[in-house]
């Protein structure tokens, strides 16, 4: 095998030999046919070994194990494409296929450390700084909202209206002092008032009516049930018969609400 007359690093110069030597038909071998399906084999590893990392790693969609399983699985498949290219890179040439493949194996490896530690450097700096603005919105609401409300400034038309909103509550007073002191039979009545205001003289008048319920006795009075004939209490009873169930009368809950004599 003729060896090659440029190093791995002069990367045009090399392309063009390899090309050159692929197509001479008098040279043993094609190294094209080794190098494209080497190079595709360790750049799909690659994508994929990165892939897992992230979503091991980062993302945490993966379980740990299982996604250090799966790098460890796609690892030889990545070093043998490497090597494969190597090996069509250098035409054939084992150990500089070799030493090549090491290089590129160590500085990839380097590559993907490094933008590793990138990657979780960004994602801390973007969690602090989300973290600390939520902070500093949440203590600027709390500080808004424990600032006192002003409080509104009395007007000048309510200081006009003054007068009148307290003739109209003293008027309620008494009106309602008299309606609860007077008591009859069945309602109480009230007659009308004069209201004088600051802001003028308005005259009202209102009829109020008030049902006033007589007062239980202490001890009510049994009576008798006109269906069953059975003595109860209706107080105890919620005003139902206990014998028959049936609801009493109304003019025997006002006999047994009756003051005895």
């Amino acid at each position: 095998m003729p060896e090659s007359e440029y190093r791995a690093r002069q990367v045009r110069a090399k392309t063009h030999e390899v090309f050159e030597y692929d197509h001479d038909d008098e040279k043993p071998g094609k190294p094209l046919h080794i190098l494209i399906p080497g190079g595709l084999i360790a750049l799909a590893t690659l994508a994929l070994i990165i892939f897992v990392a992230y979503q091991t790693w980062f993302e945490g969609n993966l379980a740990e194990n299982i996604g250090t399983i799966l790098v460890i699985i796609l690892s030889p498949f990545y070093v043998g494409g490497v090597f494969l290219f190597s090996y069509g890179y250098e035409l054939y040439n084992i150990p500089r296929a070799l030493r090549l493949t090491a290089i590129i194996v160590f500085v990839t490896l380097a590559a993907v450390v490094i933008v590793a530690v990138l990657f979780f450097l960004m994602g801390n700096m973007k969690g602090g700084k989300s973290s600390s603005s939520k902070s500093g919105k949440s203590s600027s609401k709390s500080s808004s909202s424990s600032k006192p409300s002003a409080s509104p400034k009395p007007s000048a038309k309510s200081g006009s209206n003054l007068g009148g909103i307290i003739g109209a509550a003293g008027a309620a007073a008494n009106k309602s002092s008299s309606s609860n002191s007077s008591s009859g039979d069945g309602f109480s009545r009230s007659g009308g008032h004069v209201f004088i205001g600051g802001g003028g003289t308005r005259v009202e008048t209102r009829e109020v009516t008030k049902e006033v319920v007589k007062e239980v006795p202490k001890e009510p009075m049994p009576i008798t049930c006109p269906f069953c004939s059975r003595s109860y209490i209706p107080v105890e009873h919620k005003f139902i018969c206990p014998s028959c169930g049936a609801a009493t009368p109304r003019e025997l809950i006002e006999e047994s609400q009756e003051p005895k004599e």
